[in-house]
């Protein structure tokens, strides 16, 4: 599920989504058509924005499954169009602007929408508040993201760390209570009382300053790689089996990552700074 994740920029006349984070954009020829592998990743992107809004609808109606259901596929389709734009050397402008596009509505105004419908309206002033604050700290996370894609010096992103944790997953974190009251069926977990404070906590992590962990800095040892393609591999299982409760860890796990994210990058950091 991870935002911005990707790093996508080219020529301004081509097609495709962005590269990621430590990779150089692949220069792409211009042309007066589309080629099919430049509509592949965009079409994917196009796909996830759709299925993202289409959360909305399902929110609107009630279905929280599938309300929630759309934007975790959302996030799963925004992890892989660039990986494929990559492959087919398919990277541009284009898809980097469409990609935001889609990150913001279908990570920010989505679950902004979602969550308010869910519990947040019980308390309509805060409640619109805190809902206001998850989709416009998604776009400025998204807009600051955009606006430092040429800047050379990004420490955290040269360490490979992000700034502030991703979009996806911020809308997939801003889901918790709904996710604890889905596995427990306790309104507790809907008062808005509760709901309003997490969603303005995950909302100012994603436009916060805190290195988080990136899939560069996770590099698990060659002796453990066994072990982790097992443990996705029961985890894919446990979606099914226990959709609910394996999304409330998943998400207590991420954010138990936090402070090693940033206790890492201050590592860096001092290793940096003994070089002379």
């Amino acid at each position: 599920m991870m935002e911005e994740q990707d790093d996508r920029m080219a020529e301004p006349g081509d097609v495709g989504p962005r590269v990621t984070h430590g990779e150089r954009a692949v220069p792409a020829r211009r042309s007066r058509g589309l080629t099919m592998r430049a509509v592949v990743p965009n079409a994917i992107t196009a796909a996830a924005l759709c299925i993202g809004l289409t959360g909305i609808r399902f929110g609107m109606a009630g279905d929280w499954d599938r309300a929630v259901l759309a934007v975790l596929v959302a996030g799963t389709l925004d992890g892989i169009d660039g990986r494929i734009a990559r492959l087919l050397k398919a990277q541009s402008r284009f898809g980097a602007e469409l990609d935001s596009l889609a990150d913001s509505l279908s990570f920010g105004v989505a679950p902004a929408l979602i969550l308010f419908a869910w519990s947040l309206q019980d308390l309509p002033r805060l409640g619109w508040f805190a809902a206001l604050a998850l989709a416009l700290c998604c776009m400025l996370r998204l807009a600051r993201f955009n606006a430092q894609i040429d800047v050379e010096e990004q420490p955290h992103k040269s360490a490979g760390f992000l700034t502030g944790i991703p979009a996806p997953v911020g809308a997939g974190v801003a889901f918790l209570p709904l996710y604890l009251w889905k596995a427990t069926e306790l309104d507790i977990f809907r008062d808005p009382l509760l709901v309003f404070p997490w969603v303005i906590v995950t909302a100012f992590l994603m436009i916060s300053n805190l290195a988080t962990l990136s899939w560069t800095s996770i590099k698990p040892s060659r002796s453990v790689r066994l072990e982790l393609i097992a443990l996705v591999g029961l985890l894919g299982a446990f979606l099914f089996l226990e959709p609910w409760w394996t999304l409330v860890v998943v998400s207590a796990i991420y954010l138990l990552l936090l402070p090693v994210g940033v206790f890492r990058y201050a590592k860096v950091r001092r290793q940096r700074a003994a070089v002379p």
